[in-house]
């Protein structure tokens, strides 16, 4: 019960504050309370299951620079999807048209946390206490890092009940948009150092260029649209 609560509490604070607990906060502008639970529980599960039994496979037989691309293209594409509108989203007879915002909830998390402090709590508690505590520390962490991101969740439909309409929309897309230009300039770093030398910053300031141009016009769509609506 003590390793229980040491291993529940570290990987809880480890993950205040967090980019992917505010980046739960940007997704409920996006989708239910249940995807969100679900997509971001399973993910949990899974990552620190991973974390805790394999180690550091994951990072061993996945370079490090294509886990950073991925993640900064999923946040990349959440800031366009955020701003260019939920009209595909919007609720229908109470359901939403969407059926799989579980599923993209769960890819989004997945991929941002993998390699995070989070998870290296966990394969550190995994390598220490051996594989006869695998099953305590698995539980301690996914519930620890479960607690702290469902926190950060609250604080996002709070803010969304209690905020002008879009205000949230914004700040969604405002925070999906600064940690995709910061991974994508993590994983530009990496391809240099490891892979082929690039000049990082100019590919870095192109792609954040036509990014903003795309969001630009996906913006003033949007506009056009709800003004013919």
């Amino acid at each position: 019960m003590i390793l229980f609560f040491k291993v529940f509490f570290t990987e809880f604070i480890a993950e205040m504050g967090d980019k992917t607990q505010l980046m739960l906060i940007a997704l409920t502008s996006k989708y239910k309370l249940r995807d969100i639970i679900l997509g971001t529980g399973v993910a949990i599960l899974i990552l620190n299951g991973l974390a805790v039994l394999a180690g550091g496979l994951v990072s061993e037989f996945v370079p490090e620079w294509v886990i950073k691309m991925i993640a900064a293209l999923a946040f990349l594409y959440f800031a366009a999807s955020t701003i260019a509108g939920d009209d595909e989203e919007e609720e229908e007879d109470g359901k939403t048209k969407i059926k799989f915002a579980p599923l993209a909830v769960f890819c989004t998390f997945f991929v941002a946390e993998l390699g995070d402090k989070t998870q290296l709590t966990a394969i550190t508690f995994g390598a220490n206490e051996g594989m006869r505590a695998a099953f305590v520390v698995w539980i301690g962490c996914s519930l620890g890092l479960f607690a702290a991101d469902m926190l950060g969740m609250l604080i996002g439909y709070l803010l969304k009940s209690k905020t002008p309409d879009g205000l949230l929309s914004m700040l969604a897309f405002a925070i999906f948009s600064v940690f995709g230009v910061y991974t994508l300039y993590q994983g530009l770093k990496l391809v240099c150092a490891s892979v082929s030398p690039i000049p990082v910053i100019p590919v870095l300031v192109v792609v954040t260029i036509v990014f903003a141009g795309l969001c630009a016009f996906l913006f003033v769509r949007r506009e056009k649209k709800n003004k013919t609506a």
